[in-house]
């Protein structure tokens, strides 16, 4: 596998991390205590912290990038192992 190829599966797992921590260690102002500002939704976090996000994101997709990498070098999980249907049937010759 070529390292461009690597990196392009990094950016997508990183991107996917990104969005799959987004809700995990938010606090609402209510939650946390705090005054809303006037006209401010309910479910804005009190504290958004990018830079804590983008660090779990990048550990969390350099973690996913390792097993999908090795799994592409050793097989450990193949397309058949995730066939859930089965091979179709053989196309019966049809006479003309």
């Amino acid at each position: 596998m070529q390292i461009t190829s690597i990196l392009a599966i990094y950016a997508l797992f990183w991107v996917m991390s990104a969005f799959f921590l987004l809700p995990f260690g938010v606090k609402t102002h209510e939650e946390a205590g705090i005054d809303k500002i006037p006209g401010q939704a309910e479910s804005a976090p009190a504290d958004f912290r990018p830079g804590r996000l983008a660090l779990r994101a990048t550990v969390l997709a350099a973690f996913a990038t390792s097993l999908f990498v090795l799994n592409y070098r050793y097989g450990w999980i193949t397309v058949d192992d995730i066939n859930l249907i089965g091979n179709p049937p053989e196309a019966e010759a049809v006479p003309n």
